[in-house]
């Protein structure tokens, strides 16, 4: 296993053989042996393990848990693994990886896309589940297309898809991206610098397109992951964000379509999270990753006093 350098901040990474290659994890908090209990956090179609740095400090502050966050295949430092792409090699590659740090169960956290891989997991393999944190997505699509969670532009941001002439060029574009107007910090630009390769003539997102093309069809029209959430036995908390991708009035759960989830599944937690677009509800100077930060600390509390003993 990986140092640890800076126990709040995923700076500690290790690697998972998988198919085709290993599969990049960031950690933050005790080493996964160490740890009493172990959070997975999925990221979204176009996103990194970063994505969660903040959430990770915030939790670091309530509970000493193993925060686990892989880069899925294709993206960050696992952007160069081949096919199998999709939510079910993302499911396999997950899988591998709480064989690899021993857990026999976890806390499973998914932000949009990622929402929808966590759920499929916990569906799939429940006894693995501890609980089950759905941040922005992971609820079957109801709404027109393109007001649902999963459409691959509203998760693909503009900034690093172009090339841009270089790094401070590539990170100014993010600085732009209006998700983050009001939530700069050093964590969105860490955030932002992670996926960026530079050959010394262009620099851009290291993002396999192949990979993002195959998720998104998958978000689309595979009914498996999209029902996945209606067989989860675990406990569920949802948090949504009223505002969308581009900090407008278009939320990725659209009003309507949060409220019939509700009133269909009364056991699911459902909190909405006040001035938060969907970026900053996991990323950045907002209120949003304390909320979600607090959301997996009474997952794991709920697992804790529920496990069986010994």
């Amino acid at each position: 296993m990986a140092d640890q350098t800076s126990p709040d901040l995923l700076d500690a990474r290790f690697e998972v053989p998988v198919a085709g290659g290993a599969l990049n994890v960031g950690y933050a908090g005790p080493s996964p042996e160490a740890a009493e209990s172990v959070v997975l956090a999925v990221h979204g179609v176009t996103a990194s393990h970063v994505a969660w740095r903040t959430v990770a400090r915030e939790l670091a502050g309530r509970m000493a848990v193993c925060l686990v966050a892989p880069d899925l295949r294709g993206r960050g430092r696992s952007a160069t693994l081949p096919c199998p792409y999709g939510l079910a090699a993302h499911v396999d590659d997950l899988t591998a990886v709480l064989d690899h740090v021993g857990a026999d169960r976890a806390v499973m956290v998914g932000h949009s896309m990622g929402a929808h891989v966590a759920a499929r997991l916990a569906a799939e393999q429940p006894e693995r589940a501890a609980g089950l944190v759905l941040v922005d997505g992971g609820l079957p699509r109801l709404a027109p297309l393109h007001e649902s969670e999963g459409e691959p532009d509203t998760d693909d941001p503009a900034p690093g898809r172009t090339p841009c002439d270089s790094p401070d060029d590539y990170v100014a574009g993010w600085r732009a991206h209006p998700a983050f107007g009001r939530a700069w910090d050093e964590d969105v630009e860490a955030y932002a610098r992670y996926d960026m390769t530079h050959d010394g003539q262009e620099a851009r997102c290291v993002v396999s397109e192949e990979a993002v093309q195959a998720d998104s069809f998958d978000l689309m029209f595979d009914g498996v992951t999209r029902k996945s959430i209606g067989r989860v036995r675990a406990p569920v908390r949802l948090l949504r964000a009223p505002r969308g991708p581009l900090d407008d009035d278009r939320p990725v759960i659209p009003d309507e379509y949060l409220e019939a989830f509700a009133a269909d599944h009364p056991h699911v937690d459902v909190e909405q999270v006040p001035d938060t677009n969907h970026y900053t509800l996991i990323l950045g100077s907002s209120p949003g990753p304390a909320r979600v930060a607090a959301a997996i600390e009474a997952a794991v509390r709920d697992a804790e006093r529920s496990a069986p003993a010994g």
